[in-house]
């Protein structure tokens, strides 16, 4: 089947008509990414502010204008070279030179970069697109794709990675990228674009924001057309096939943005190496101490002890069930479980102890129907991972009972 350029597929979903059928994939969107990998980025150096220093590197074309995007960059002492991290962060956030100093007291070279247009001290005359709702989900043709802020955003990761490569003291084998909300949102695409990353962890961030999010309402109200090509163009469920890279998903049960439908779905759409930890009730904000992020990126960096892996989620009439590979003992281990009646966000979620032995994790169901449940795992450095959820109906109970 010939592929069609992106101008011509955003023509056919206009129209509703085409002279030949559109590909079923599109996994590089409306980035070149080969030109975007091939990019040299010139960095302009700024001031020391405490362990970091500030820099500007060219970013997008804007209605036709250069601009520039802003970014700390914090490093290790010595000459290297060092693993390296970037640092994307979420709605209403900046660069945030804590984040970077984080990373960098841990032995990474680190890119903490803002990606509303901003600087140090406030909008920047020649800074990209803000990250208003406003402007992420407003229409654009094949002509303006390239000026939607989803678009400048995941350019200036691929171009922030190409500015760590060329440093002197950053080991370009062993980059990274961990985003935090819309910075997970926008991991989630990068890292199916950027086969040159070695790990990355999207926090809370997810795709589907058109089926389960708390943006769809917003999605639901815009025109058929408009919304199928946000989807097609920016939705990150189109590139989560491509990560190469080893992932980890970090979410919480009720979290208001990316419900865990949603977040599951995604995480199924990854064929490499997948990790996931759902924590409940875990909070959502601008945090970047989960000691999971730290441990998995060390994991495949720095060649540190890697999480816990848990298999499939299975079950056996009340008893549900998953093997267990992991250094050490296990600090704690848990089944997880709500009713599964009313929105995601709103569920209370109770948890009892499972049994560790012989590899395997196990626990019994709570007798209460419909149920959603999961299995998870603490190990001795108190980090947790889990298992996907499933859920359990009368109807789906009773009628594996008869085929019994």
């Amino acid at each position: 089947m010939r592929r069609l350029p992106f101008a011509m597929i955003l023509l056919v979903l206009s129209t509703g008509s085409a002279r030949a059928e559109a590909p079923k994939k599109l996994p590089d969107g409306p980035w070149d990414v080969k030109a975007l990998k091939a990019a040299v980025v010139k960095p302009t150096w700024g001031e020391t502010v405490g362990k970091s220093r500030e820099v500007y590197y060219p970013g997008e074309l804007l209605a036709g204008k250069p601009t520039r995007v802003f970014a700390y960059y914090s490093k290790p002492a010595g000459d290297g070279p060092f693993p390296a991290v970037l640092l994307v962060h979420g709605g209403g956030g900046k660069a945030f030179r804590e984040w970077a100093e984080h990373w960098s007291k841990r032995g990474y070279c680190a890119l903490a970069m803002d990606l509303a247009g901003s600087g140090p001290k406030g909008r920047l005359a020649d800074g990209g697109p803000d990250q208003s709702d406003d402007i992420k989900f407003r229409d654009f043709t094949a002509k303006t794709s390239r000026d939607m802020w989803t678009y400048h955003a995941v350019a200036a990761v691929f171009r922030g990675h190409s500015l760590l490569a060329s440093l002197p003291e950053v080991d370009r084998s062993r980059v990274a990228v961990t985003g935090i909300s819309w910075g997970g949102y926008l991991t989630c695409i990068v890292a199916g674009l950027d086969d040159r990353l070695k790990a990355a962890v999207p926090v809370y961030g997810c795709g589907f924001l058109h089926e389960s999010s708390v943006w769809k309402p917003r999605m639901d109200e815009m025109p058929a057309a408009h919304r199928e090509r946000w989807v097609k163009a920016f939705d990150p469920s189109r590139y989560l096939p491509g990560v190469k890279c080893p992932i980890l998903f970090l979410n919480g049960t009720n979290d208001f943005a990316y419900p865990l439908d949603s977040y599951q779905k995604c995480f199924d759409l990854v064929t490499g190496p997948r990790t996931l930890s759902v924590r409940v009730r875990l909070p959502h904000g601008h945090i970047w101490t989960f000691g999971e992020v730290d441990a998995f990126i060390d994991s495949h960096l720095k060649k540190g002890d890697p999480l816990p892996t848990l298999g499939k989620l299975t079950r056996e009439g009340n008893k549900a069930s998953a093997t267990l590979e992991m250094k050490g003992k296990a600090k704690a281990a848990h089944l997880h479980y709500a009713s599964a009646n009313g929105p995601w966000q709103k569920r209370e979620w109770k948890s009892i102890p499972a049994e560790v032995a012989e590899g395997r994790i196990t626990a019994k169901l709570p007798s209460a129907r419909p149920l959603v449940y999961y299995l998870a795992v603490t190990d001795g450095r108190g980090l947790e991972v889990s298992t996907t959820h499933e859920v359990l109906t009368p109807e789906k109970a009773g009628k594996e009972g008869k085929d019994r």
